[in-house]
């Protein structure tokens, strides 16, 4: 699937869209659609190397080393 870049945000919902099935609910779609801006924002600011270390990632939510 290409990137958000290289196609419109019209033809992605569409293709978001497209793919669930005829009787999908309204959360359905705003979760695949939500689910889809995520992943988005986490590889923009993986690209613009806005990361956190695994160590910090586990100290902020409490877990172990």
């Amino acid at each position: 699937m290409p990137d958000a870049e290289t196609k419109s945000m019209k033809a992605a919902v569409l293709e978001l869209v497209n793919d669930l099935p005829n009787d999908a609910p309204w959360e359905d779609v705003i979760d695949r659609v939500s689910v889809r801006e995520a992943i988005e924002a986490g590889r923009k600011d993986a690209s613009e190397w806005r990361l956190v270390d695994l160590a910090e990632v586990r100290r902020r939510f409490g877990l172990p080393d």
